[in-house]
């Protein structure tokens, strides 16, 4: 034990705020106490304690700190009957201090060499001495409160600090206990003031609680008799486990928290050569994937670095899925590589050893807990020990991961590839919500009932891509042609090392079709092209391929030229693709954009589908949002964002034109229907359809004005850089012409508008339509 006094507080006055005396009255009165109601041989112990003191005169009354040097004895007795008997002093790290903790007059070794570190590292920091006079005065305010008003909301008389252990080089955690049991506190006036508590709610964290206290409660008013007993106790596993569970509550499980975890972790491991890594275990259809955000795996990263390929990793994982088990290597070996090709990468990156947990939730294989050391070390009892209590909340955060990945792979399902939107979600849970509750318990469930939504206004619009059949069949024939051509440039050169007539038969016949394809393309034509290349061409191309050596290399660059991903022979169409999917995308994102800011003013149901251009469907209505009024402003407001986001893509599309390799146009149409109309969703195709024969009559329409033409004219109404409208009555034409008229002022729109009448389709009469020019002027 050592009895050198230890200044805690060596360049602050923090103690003298208050006034204070040392003493062992306190004390004495509880070891009196005790003497009355104890029974066991422990009241001997107190008797010869209290005895002791009492013979000692000096500790009877107000000590000094220098001469309690003189009295060891004592205070060891004092330490016995203040710690269990059976613990070590040498173990403790424990102290006796001042009522008011600012010097330390007796203390175990262990305490002692401790604080004189923990001083000298602190002591020079502003920051650090400023936080320990606030957090001393506290301390003193939360012994006179509790003592006076029973209240101990503002702190606990724990406090935690960390410590960087420079042997292990980690840091480690204590909490602070200073047990004041011993101290008498005494008011110098004569009536306590009244407190209102609520004022001081905010206490920990508000410097306006201490100045409220100040005010109230002068510390000069105040005086504290006795000692106190510090014990410190590390609890840095404690506080590894704490911040595991911080980020399960606060869901944080992104690429910052892991990295914090695994520092986490190194902590409760206790060395500092040993690292961590989390690898939890993402699947797509049942089976294992890398998570594209993970980077706090050592195997995935030493892969991606060494090249280990996916199928290698993934028949290892698999494997391993099937049965999960602790994995030792306290030193990577050739032996060890050859059994598992990907400890290469492992050991290739620099580590030794290298072993693995599995991790489990709910019995369920959930992730990978990796342990390793660019040195050879032994996974032994304790370390395991000290992860132990750590596996359950790790099965939690790759739980929440999985979980994680697996809500954003349906959000993305249901925003690219079913019709079920976040606007007719809510109809779609509660049908599901009355679904259970009539159907609970019974195996034989009826069918669910169909989602309906009544008296919505719909909104169509179609952006087509100009003469796309025509440019199809054109990039065809140039395409059959260039292949033709190759063809009969092989099979000449194999004429010249085979002497096989049936090559003369087929060199004419690619002559024939080479004048065919200049004046087709029918279905009927393809095929029979297509039959002649399958069945009379290329067994013979395969059979020379086989049997000529010399002929393998003539065969091989023509069926290289026919290859649909790079070949010569399919060089139009794929050009033609790529602006045809560069123009759809764009709209398509336009559309996208534009919509997501259009539902925060009233949600409404919008369905986007591809064809050689893109159309889309807008259904708006109070079904759609019952808990929104519905107004009739609402619909106007689309409608107008309807005509002025088509001028915009026809300007966007004709801005393109100049990046595409295949220059192609595009054309803007609009059916306006003013009546409301029923939609109901098709559990079978999972999309969303009109009810009802006067709804049906206008999807009909929809599908039947994409290449309409004017009455008496062969003219498409659609044409490149004009925006079309087609309706029946004139009162739903009037409406537009306010939108064209107010676009014309803002030199969106050029000013002649002209109205036509359309010729009848099939079922379909008295159709007539607007059109108007898009002022392309800005984009040059």
């Amino acid at each position: 034990m050592n009895t050198n006094v230890i200044k805690i507080n060596k360049n602050e006055c923090i103690a003298c705020q208050i006034e204070w005396s040392l003493s062992f009255r306190p004390l004495v009165a509880y070891l009196k106490k005790r003497l009355k109601t104890e029974e066991t041989m422990k009241k001997e112990f107190y008797r010869f304690l209290l005895e002791k003191i009492e013979k000692e005169g000096a500790l009877a009354k107000n000590l000094v700190i220098e001469d309690l040097s003189k009295y060891k004895e004592t205070l060891e007795l004092i330490f016995t009957i203040l710690t269990p008997l059976m613990a070590n002093e040498k173990e403790l790290y424990w102290a006796l201090s001042t009522p008011v903790p600012d010097q330390i007059f007796f203390s175990t070794d262990l305490l002692y060499n401790f604080i004189q570190e923990h001083v000298a590292e602190k002591q020079l920091d502003p920051e650090h001495r400023k936080q320990k006079e606030k957090d001393q005065i506290k301390f003193i305010y939360n012994v006179i409160l509790k003592r006076y008003y029973n209240y101990t909301a503002l702190t606990t008389s724990e406090m935690r600090f960390a410590y960087n252990n420079p042997q292990t080089g980690l840091t480690q955690y204590f909490n602070v206990n200073v047990d004041t049991q011993f101290v008498d506190i005494s008011y110098n006036k004569s009536e306590l003031p009244a407190l209102n508590f609520e004022q001081f709610s905010g206490f920990v964290n508000d410097e306006h609680g201490l100045e409220l206290l100040h005010e109230v409660l002068p510390l000069h008013d105040f005086k504290f008799d006795g000692f106190t007993v510090i014990s410190v106790t590390d609890v840095t596993l404690q506080h590894a486990i704490d911040g595991i569970r911080e980020a399960l509550v606060n869901h944080n499980y992104q690429t910052e928290a892991y990295l914090h975890i695994l520092q986490t972790l190194k902590t409760l491991g206790g060395n500092a050569d040993i690292d961590y890594g989390l690898l939890p275990l993402i699947t797509v259809n049942n089976k294992p994937v890398l998570d594209i955000d993970d980077h706090s795996s050592i195997i995935i990263n030493a892969g991606k670095q060494f090249g280990i390929s996916d199928s290698v990793f993934f028949e290892q994982l698999r494997s391993y899925q099937q049965n999960p088990k602790p994995i030792f290597f306290n030193k990577i070996t050739d032996e060890h590589i050859e059994k598992m090709p990907f400890m290469d990468a492992i050991r290739s990156s620099g580590i030794n050893s290298y072993s693995i947990l599995p991790v489990f939730y709910n019995a369920q294989l959930v992730g990978i807990l990796e342990i390793y050391s660019k040195q050879e070390v032994l996974i032994d009892d304790m370390l395991l020990s000290r992860l132990h209590s750590a596996m359950p909340l790790l099965g939690q955060l790759f739980q929440y991961r999985i979980e994680e990945f697996n809500a954003k792979m349906d959000e993305v399902l249901k925003d690219k590839f079913t019709a079920l939107q976040p606007s007719v979600q809510w109809k779609f849970n509660q049908q599901v919500w009355e679904f259970i509750k009539k159907n609970k318990g019974n195996k034989n469930a009826q069918n669910i009932e169909t989602v309906t939504f009544k008296n919505l206004y719909p909104l169509f619009g179609a952006i087509d891509i100009r003469n796309s059949t025509i440019e199809r069949n054109l990039a065809l024939k140039d395409d059959l042609k260039v292949q033709l051509e190759k063809l009969s440039t092989s099979l000449v050169e194999l004429k010249k090392t085979i002497k096989l007539d049936l090559i003369d038969k087929i060199l004419h016949s690619c002559k024939l079709w080479v004048e065919r394809t200049s004046s087709f393309i029918s279905s009927s034509d393809e095929d029979a092209l297509n039959d002649f290349l399958e069945m009379e061409v290329y067994p013979i191309l395969k059979h020379v391929e086989k049997s000529q050596p010399l002929a393998k290399e003539i065969v091989n660059e023509y069926f290289e030229s026919i290859n649909p991903e790079t070949g010569i022979a399919f060089e139009n169409r794929r050009t033609l693709e790529t602006s045809m999917q560069f123009i759809n995308a764009t709209v398509g994102e336009y559309l996208e954009s534009a919509q997501d800011e259009l539902q925060k003013a009233f949600p409404f149901y919008f369905a986007k589908f591809r064809t050689d251009g893109v159309e889309y469907d807008i259904y708006i209505g109070q079904e759609i949002a019952p808990d929104v009024p519905f107004d009739m402003l609402y619909l106007k407001n689309m409608r107008l964002w309807q005509l002025q986001s088509m001028v915009e893509i026809a300007r966007l599309t004709n801005r393109l034109v100049d990046q595409m390799e295949k220059p192609l146009l595009t054309t803007q149409l609009i059916f306006i229907h003013s009546n409301p109309i029923d939609i109901s969703f098709r559990n079978d195709e999972r999309r969303f359809d009109v009810e009802g024969s006067y709804n049906i009559r206008y999807e009909v329409i929809k599908k039947r004005i994409d290449k309409v033409k004017i009455k008496d004219k062969n003219e498409r109404l659609t044409q490149p850089g004009k925006i079309a409208l087609i309706y029946y009555n004139a009162f739903e034409a009037n409406e537009y012409l306010t939108y064209i008229s107010y676009l014309q002022e803002q030199g969106l729109l050029l000013a002649e508008v002209e109205t036509v009448e359309l010729e009848e389709l099939q079922g379909i009469s008295g159709l007539k339509a607007l059109r108007v020019a898009v002022n392309y002027e800005e984009n040059k």
